[in-house]
């Protein structure tokens, strides 16, 4: 799976009166364990006990990482019935059952085995599974019972993921319902119950998202990992059972599978140098990852300007919706198929295949002799490969209408589609005239490339200057920021090798997070100083204009509330950025996460947000340019020892003229749940833009949510939404989630939350601007009534009839992204 950027902290800790007596790995018949008791496995890595979450006094039966601290609980026994004191206890039965009584020997929950043994034995093993089994009979096939066939919210290392054909257990994981409540969550995520080899995020009997059928090496739905260094995985299909498995590449990093209240799965790490849980990557990550968003027979791209197109000769079932973005209804074929009259098939590349309703699959079939075979049959319509391992050998025939179609530019597969003879006649000719110029474009572009490498090559030689470490100084000349402004920058050098031992070889204990630029890392300079490294990626969705503008704007940026650039690494392919190391991180890893947003009080938040303010205002403002960030968010806020807050990342930021106010663009560039509603809609950007991102953020930081992927059970609002409802019915107060010492600090936050809502306001003449937010912010003056927030619509996502719009809104991944919008 593809990394996600963007570094997390688990949702499910244990709270901190884990001050629990152990004993050893195993339980025999008649023993039990009362609550301040544990059983832990023999290598120390799991353990099992009684536990409360989050600020819960219920008592549950679980299991949680021993070595990690605080434990992460990985399995709840009792997820429906909690126990409501400290006097429960667990027993095992002769015949090796496991009981939970509460105080008045009632029994809450048990396992239910069917088998019996002579010698039956109870052992939490280092895997982390629970096992009854006979004596020393370690073979997992003839367990008695085990917790891994009984999964909740996780799915750990050797679990097997799927249905058993013969006895019909299904293996699945589902979501606590809070941090407090892990009692099962409205979501599931699970193998086809249709009997697909394919996974399904549902709510209900409703799909939200499908994994895309195993290829024999991944989902085929899922970008391919080129350096996956932590886990392998393998789909098991045979007669008896089905299931998805995972196992570590190194015992020592460990990985599992979650999905969280929200309904979103993702794989997490956990990152020794940090002590927190890294979110390795987010199973959706973009809105075509929506079930069936652009309806039957419509194909999802994140790279067109409209999100959905009909595929090849197929229209729109109804224009006049298709054209409001309202893409349910799907599409139908412009000329109805020839059955054996001369029909034909067009190729088409790097998709995720479609659902395998209405499918037939041979595993021994050619592919020559797949396309015969749907050839033959009237009523099929595509045809792919099975299985990529074997070359073109496995056979995949869908019948009827094709739906949850997406371009896969990484590791997409092909697909097949019928036409008709007169189509495929037209588009052969079509594509003929497309090679011809697509050949003209690149033999221009590579002319192109040539004559730069060769002017790079002898204005190098021309500099004639030596860098040595990171003593030196380089001086990037005529670069041009996004705006097109040249400017010459001078920045301290870095050579390759003082940054590479540094980071010691980049390694993946010292990888702070990763973002859109690329990942970051800690560094310590021979002299000691502590360094961040942000090393572009070659698969980077921002790439040297990007760098090139950071480079350009921070290096002349000075003020205490912006992050300082130390200098910069160029050589060959490598593109580095060296800035001053945070040892707090990012914001994001505070207010999201219940535990560490404890550790500050009011007034560390009030700085925050002051701080935050008066960067924006130097940039707006005081600076000698006035800078346009365009991508203020969480993630982009770091903070120092003292949690002064510093505005980072300013790789999308644009430079305005002195008496320009705003711009107009067609490449929008920033991260959903951020952006203003003008600038995501029409392309247009002004300060006002950064004041709606600013007013997101109060917000975030007020209430402890986020904005995107915001789930409140009375209504269907985003953060924004639920504010403004919370405002206009006089109860702004129940949006603070933070502790105050005495009601004094009351208004302060209510202050803050009315400046949060006039910075988010939909129209940007009524936005302040942040000279005045920082007024507002550190006075008493009176402010004005707010008005309706932009975005302030209900959504439905994430349901499959949802519309664009909504979902775009509700996108719940804090990548940076770059796209092109019409206008």
């Amino acid at each position: 799976m593809e990394r996600f950027r963007v570094i997390v902290l688990c949702t499910f800790l244990l709270i901190s009166d884990l001050k629990i007596s152990a004993i050893s790995d195993t339980l025999a018949p008649g023993q039990s364990i009362k609550d301040g008791e544990s059983v832990v496995s023999a290598d120390g890595s799991f353990a099992l006990g009684l536990f409360s979450p989050g600020s819960s006094s219920n008592r549950y039966l679980g299991i949680w990482y021993n070595k990690i601290t605080p434990g992460t609980v990985v399995w709840v026994a009792n997820r429906e019935q909690p126990l409501v004191n400290r006097l429960g206890v667990l027993n095992v039965t002769g015949q090796g059952v496991l009981v939970l009584f509460n105080s008045t020997n009632y029994a809450v929950w048990s396992s239910n085995v069917s088998r019996t043994a002579q010698n039956p034995v109870v052992q939490l093993l280092d895997s982390g599974n629970l096992a009854v089994k006979d004596g020393n009979d370690s073979n997992p096939d003839n367990f008695l019972w085990q917790s891994f066939d009984y999964p909740s919210e996780t799915l750990l290392p050797g679990m097997k993921w799927g249905k058993n054909l013969v006895t019909g257990l299904d293996r699945y994981i589902s979501p606590w319902k809070s941090a407090d409540d892990p009692a099962r969550g409205d979501f599931t995520f699970r193998l086809d119950p249709r009997g697909y080899n394919q996974m399904l995020l549902m709510r209900g009997l409703t799909i939200l998202y499908r994994t895309g059928i195993w290829n024999g090496f991944r989902w085929g739905g899922v970008p391919e990992t080129t350096s996956n260094t932590v886990y392998g995985e393998q789909f098991v299909s045979t007669a008896t059972e089905s299931y998805y498995t995972f196992d570590l590449l190194n015992s020592s990093v460990p990985s599992r599978l979650v999905i969280n209240p929200s309904g979103i799965p993702q794989r997490l790490t956990w990152i020794t140098q940090t002590n927190l849980w890294g979110s390795y990557s987010v199973v959706q990550i973009d809105q075509c990852d929506t079930y069936s968003l652009c309806g039957v027979n419509g194909i999802c791209s994140n790279s067109n300007e409209a999100v959905c197109s009909c595929l090849e000769s197929f229209i729109p079932r109804t224009p006049e919706s298709w054209n409001k973005q309202e893409w349910s209804g799907g599409c139908v074929r412009r000329t109805q198929l020839g059955c054996k009259d001369g029909d034909g098939f067009l190729q088409l590349t790097s998709v995720k295949l479609p659902d395998m309703t209405d499918s037939w699959v041979n595993t021994s079939m050619s592919l020559v002799e797949c396309r015969n075979m749907c050839l033959s049959n009237c009523s099929c319509v595509a045809y792919g490969n099975s299985d990529i391992r074997r070359g073109e050998i496995g056979c995949y025939l869908w019948f009827d209408d094709l739906r949850d179609t997406k371009h896969l530019p990484l590791g997409g597969q092909d697909l097949y589609i019928r036409m008709a003879a007169s189509e495929l006649s037209s588009y052969e000719k079509k594509s003929s005239s497309k090679r011809k110029r697509r050949r003209i474009i690149i033999g221009t572009l590579i002319s192109a490339v040539v004559l730069l490498v060769l002017g790079f090559m002898l204005y190098m030689r021309r500099r004639r200057k030596t860098r040595q470490a990171y003593t030196s100084s380089i001086r990037i000349d005529n670069l041009k920021d996004e705006s097109g402004r040249e400017d010459d920058t001078e920045l301290p050098a870095f050579d390759f090798t003082t940054i590479k031992n540094a980071t010691d070889y980049f390694s993946y204990n010292n990888k702070l997070g990763e973002g859109g630029f690329g990942p970051v890392y800690k560094g310590t300079l021979t002299d000691g100083q502590e360094i961040a490294v942000k090393r572009l990626s070659k698969n980077s969705g921002q790439g040297l204009k990007e760098f090139k503008n950071e480079v350009i704007l921070i290096a002349k940026l000075q003020h205490r509330n912006l992050v300082k650039l130390l200098g910069c690494c160029i050589e060959g392919d490598e593109r580095m950025l060296i800035y001053e190391y945070m040892p707090n991180r990012s914001l994001d890893n505070f207010i999201f996460d219940k535990k560490s947003r404890n550790l500050l009080d009011w007034q560390t938040h009030m700085n925050i947000i002051g701080g935050i303010a008066r960067g924006l205002l130097y940039l707006h403002q005081d600076s000698r340019l006035r800078i346009i960030h365009r991508d203020l968010k969480a993630s982009n806020v770091l903070l120092d020892n003292s949690m002064n807050p510093k505005i980072s990342d300013f790789g999308m930021a644009r430079i305005f003229g002195g008496d320009q106010i705003e711009a107009n663009t067609s490449r929008i560039v920033g991260t959903y749940g951020y952006i203003s509603p003008e600038y995501a809609v029409d392309g247009l950007f002004s300060i006002k833009s950064d004041v709606f991102s600013f007013g997101v953020l109060v917000l975030e930081i007020v209430s402890g949510k986020k904005n995107r992927g915001f789930y409140h059970p009375d209504h269907n609002h985003n953060l924004l939404g639920h504010a403004w409802k919370l405002w206009n019915e006089g109860r702004p107060v129940e949006l603070m989630n933070i502790t105050i010492d005495d009601s004094s600090s009351l208004s302060e936050i209510l202050r803050h939350i009315q400046v949060g809502l006039l910075c988010v306001q939909q129209r940007p003449d009524d936005r302040p601007s942040m000279s005045t937010v920082v007024v507002m912010l550190s006075s008493e003056i009176s402010l004005p009534q707010p008005k309706q927030p932009g975005f302030y619509t209900e959504r439905n996502f994430p349901e499959p009839e949802t519309s664009s719009s909504s979902i775009r809104s509700a996108s719940r991944n804090d990548v940076s992204f770059t796209m092109f919008e019409p206008r």
